[in-house]
């Protein structure tokens, strides 16, 4: 699964990425993922024209939570929160546009749950950008709220 952007595997259940093309959704439900979640929003120009109806064709669960880039909220952390807990019985695919929303929403999920490995969720958000501004506040990283967001090879 490695060709699609920012490919990462969380756990032997959870993998996340940026946008996957029509073939890739289907190599990752021939690799054995049955539930699709999308943290990206439909209407961007990288977006799928029915993302939905391919991955029902696929017969795999499709979740939308659509997270605004300008503005995440502790709304859309508790869609997510239960969406995965919803998926517990099968092996999910996270995804956002290049896997900043997701890779952000995860290290928060690190940090709220203790069962979850802090250091390891920085360190795979850290692969994708380095959240600032209202990103920062949304993960608690107040040292850099008043910092810009850096994207790995752009800034940094």
């Amino acid at each position: 699964m490695t060709d699609i952007l920012n490919w990462q595997r969380i756990d032997h259940r959870v993998t996340t990425s940026g946008q996957p093309s029509e073939a890739q959704l289907a190599a990752l439900r021939a690799a054995g993922v049955t539930h699709i979640i999308n943290l990206g929003l439909h209407s961007h120009e990288r977006a799928l024209p029915d993302e939905a109806a391919s991955v029902a064709a696929l017969g795999m669960t499709y979740m939308h939570i659509p997270v605004a880039f300008d503005a995440p909220t502790d709304a859309d952390f508790s869609l997510f929160t239960a969406a995965l807990d919803a998926c517990s019985n099968g092996i999910v695919h996270v995804h956002c546009i290049v896997n900043a929303r997701v890779s952000a929403f995860f290290y928060r999920l690190a940090r709220s749950r203790a069962a979850c490995d802090e250091p390891a969720a920085r360190a795979a958000m850290e692969r994708v950008w380095k959240p600032g501004g209202i990103w920062a506040a949304f993960i608690d990283d107040d040292a850099a709220i008043g910092e810009p967001s850096l994207f790995a090879g752009r800034d940094y």
